[in-house]
């Protein structure tokens, strides 16, 4: 109990409720940004979150006599003095809203018989019976009979997570990925709601073994629960989704604008890398059949014997000159990283390196811990210790002196072959001796962070960095892919709400396996999948060792004609989806988006699975059905241009379209204006000369931005804004607004539905030819 007279005290920004089981600290971070904190005796510090986020923010702290009131110009928080706190918007709609009821299980109808038959079977009976340890705790709070949820980085299913319950518990699991799997590779444990129409955000940040249940096992509240840690969370405010989405990402951070290359087409396959002819043969294919192409992957095979920072001699002759040769080609080269470091005391400096500096984490003996990946008896870098960090990215050097031009950190859950790693081995938390239940979570984020490190200091490029494994706040050092899906439908579909789901909670830069990873894939799947992915900003085909070749000449006319069609479509697409990469740096709002982004306040989209946008201006509605060559599109409102066609659809509308095999539903909002870029078989290192715009419609005005596409002096001003307006009247006005960038385009064509205006570049200004 507290008594709100006597019983709370206020120093700067934080307020704290002096409630009996402990207090409860509140922060005012921002008008849209409270902090709750309950210290339950770990260690507060945030892997998601780096920096003083806190700004200087007016509010108000009143004794309304059965509670306390916080208030700031966005937010009221009511604490009550049975420990039960309340979160409104500045207009009294409720956003998060304790419970005050009890939590009732789930009636298994499961007796003693039944129990001590599944316990035999391996399954967890005090989970299934409620049954929790003394460091357990939860958070339940109330639900709205309309209220929707959204977020939880690439958990499986559908993209409305009402209903459905997940773990953050980062898993390799390689069995096929169905909805019913309660975690994958990441933990993200931002939640975005809609309550009765009302946006919200609530960040649970706790890097121990989590729960969180969205009404499947009431439709009276929803709850959180953690196995360990801190009760600390974050309810975030905005007057609509995309602000809560502004505000989240300010908060952990915002994916780093990336080289232009990266959003190239990229092929990869695990077995490509056992000789450096089978690559070339990959290189030489992609320009034969003229489909272009940015990046090609190696997998674990280039190592020697799977040791992690080496390259096998026997089946490369020299890798400076075979990167140097695929790269006057076109092709910049990625290699793989695990942080499974092999046993090796004969022969390889960074296993004895990293044993005698005490590098690896140890079992509760004081012994280094070993376990098994690929390359056999495996020690595990403790990425929780800066040092270590440190280690790890002049480690990366040897790649980048190499020519390689960035990292794929894989198995880094960790992922283990000797069953999972024990809770109780010795991690580091910083400089703390922690375990393997507080830092799990966060070991691909840590690695992640190690590796972008390297890449930023050794190459002065923008890091390119892929990870598997993530935890809230990755975004800022990594591109993310979706691990290791199958070549099934179910998972083309799954695309979709995933890649949708991971925008929404910070992740832009991600793409799933094209084709699938796993399984032997179709020429009708591949073919839907190298269209549905095609607004992907990860846009990477993969496949397995001993799965059927996926390449698209494997399977002749028409796949690959189709194949190329879309690659060649893609490269038109890119300076769209690097001026959207721009603009997310500045709002945090994905790139690839739900429809329900951009249109909270249609019911419609609330459950819309199977279309999405990018930006604000492009619909798609892939088609991911078997055998179907028609479908129903949803246009929301507004109106919207058919890409194909040109004919013009009013909104609020469901419309039959046809989709053959080689068609791609796609619309773009009337009255935009695109970028153009030109066939290209890559992504060049030098700078355009010219620029078309396209225009939807009749009028329109589009915000254009270059820069030297690799390195940070983007963040020092210097890069380019062009301003194109088309006005009703037809007149057409194309304006420098910034010029830090040297290079500026030459010529510039704007391409309308019925004509095209050329402009030059002449004194400082764009005149009309």
């Amino acid at each position: 109990m507290i008594n709100q007279l006597t019983d709370f005290t206020k120093d700067g920004q934080k307020i704290t409720l002096n409630y009996e089981n402990g207090p409860m600290i509140l922060t005012v971070l921002t008008p849209e940004i409270m902090r709750f904190f309950q210290d339950r005796g770990n260690a507060s510090n945030s892997y998601a979150i780096e920096g003083d986020k806190e700004i200087k923010t007016d509010f108000t702290v009143k004794n309304k006599g059965d509670h306390i009131e916080i208030a700031t110009a966005k937010l009221i928080v009511k604490a009550y003095d049975d420990e039960k706190i309340d979160v409104f918007d500045e207009q009294g709609n409720p956003l998060v809203v304790d419970y005050r009821g009890k939590r009732t299980p789930i009636d298994r109808q499961m007796d003693e018989e039944h129990l001590k038959l599944a316990e035999s079977e391996g399954h967890d009976v005090d989970k299934l019976l409620g049954k929790h340890d003394g460091d357990y705790y939860e958070v339940v709070k109330s639900l709205a009979d309309d209220e929707e949820f959204y977020g939880l980085g690439d958990k499986t299913g559908y993209l409305n997570k009402r209903h459905y319950a997940y773990d953050n518990w980062n898993t390799d699991n390689p069995d096929p990925q169905v909805e019913s799997f309660t975690r994958l590779y990441k933990s993200i444990p931002i939640l975005l709601g809609l309550k009765n129409g009302h946006p919200y955000g609530i960040f649970f940040d706790n890097t121990y073994r989590n729960h969180i249940d969205l009404g499947k096992e009431s439709n009276n509240y929803y709850y959180y629960s953690a196995d360990n840690g801190n009760l600390d969370y974050y309810v975030i405010g905005g007057a609509s989704l995309k602000a809560v989405v502004t505000n989240y990402t300010y908060l952990t951070g915002r994916v780093p604008m990336p080289q232009k290359w990266t959003l190239g087409y990229q092929q990869s396959r695990w077995g490509y890398s056992v000789s450096q002819k089978q690559v070339e043969k990959i290189a030489e294919n992609l320009r034969k059949y003229d489909l272009p192409c940015d990046v090609l992957h190696l997998d674990i095979d280039y190592m020697k014997g799977y040791r992690v920072f080496t390259w096998r001699k026997d089946t490369y002759e020299a890798p400076e000159e075979f990167i140097k040769k695929m790269r006057k080609l076109g092709f910049r080269i990625i290699t793989i990283i695990d942080p499974g470091v092999k046993k090796d005391d004969a022969d390889y400096k960074i296993y004895q390196e990293g044993i005698e500096k005490g590098y690896f984490v140890k079992a509760t003996d004081g012994t280094v811990y070993v376990n098994e990946v690929w390359p056999g008896d495996a020690v595990f870098p403790d990425f929780g210790r800066q040092k270590v960090r440190q280690w790890w990215a002049k480690n990366c050097k040897y790649l980048v002196d190499l020519g390689v031009s960035g990292i794929w950190d894989d198995m880094n859950e960790p992922a283990s072959f000797r069953g999972e790693i024990p809770g109780d081995v010795v991690f580091h938390n910083e400089e703390e001796a922690s375990t393997h239940n507080k830092m799990h979570n966060v070991y691909g984020h840590n690695m992640a962070k190690a590796t972008y490190e390297g890449l930023k200091k050794y190459s002065g490029k923008r890091p390119f960095v892929i990870t598997r494994a993530a935890y809230a706040g990755t975004q800022k050092f990594s591109t993310v892919w979706t691990g290791d899906n199958q070549s099934l439908w179910p998972h083309v579909q799954m695309m979709i709400p995933q890649l949708c789901n991971l925008g929404l909670s910070g992740f832009s830069f991600a793409g799933t396996d094209i084709g699938g990873f796993g399984a032997d894939t179709t020429p009708e799947l591949l073919t839907r999948w190298i269209e549905g992915a095609l607004f992907s900003p990860l846009y990477r085909n993969h496949a397995a060792l001993g799965t059927r070749s996926q390449e698209p000449w494997v399977f002749g006319k028409p796949t690959l004609s189709i194949y190329r069609k879309y690659l060649k479509l893609r490269y038109r697409f890119i300076p769209y989806l690097y001026d959207e990469f721009y603009r997310e740096g500045k709002t945090g709002l994905p790139v690839m988006r739900p429809l329900v982004l951009n249109y909270e306040n249609d019911p419609h989209v609330y459950n819309m699975n199977d279309e999405y946008m990018v930006g604000e201006d492009i619909l798609t509605a892939p088609v991911v059905q078997e055998g179907q060559t028609k479908r129903a599109v949803y246009l929301p409102e507004g109106e919207w241009i058919d890409f194909w066609n040109g004919v013009e659809y009013a909104g609020r509308n469901t419309i039959l379209v046809d989709a053959p095999i080689d068609k791609l539903p796609l619309f773009i909002k009337k009255n935009t204006i695109l970028p153009w870029g030109k066939e290209v078989s890559h992504i060049s290192d030098e700078p355009d000369e010219s620029m078309t715009f396209r225009v939807f419609g009749k009028k329109g005005k589009y915000v254009h931005y270059q820069d030297n596409g690799t390195d940070f002096k983007y963040q020092k001003g210097e890069y380019n804004l062009y301003k194109v307006k088309v006005n009703k009247d037809g007149s057409v006005k194309v304006k420098l607004e910034k010029h830090g960038f040297g290079p500026v385009y030459r010529r510039i064509t704007v391409q309308l539905p019925n004509k095209k205006i050329e402009f030059k570049y002449k004194n400082g200004e764009y005149v009309r030819k």
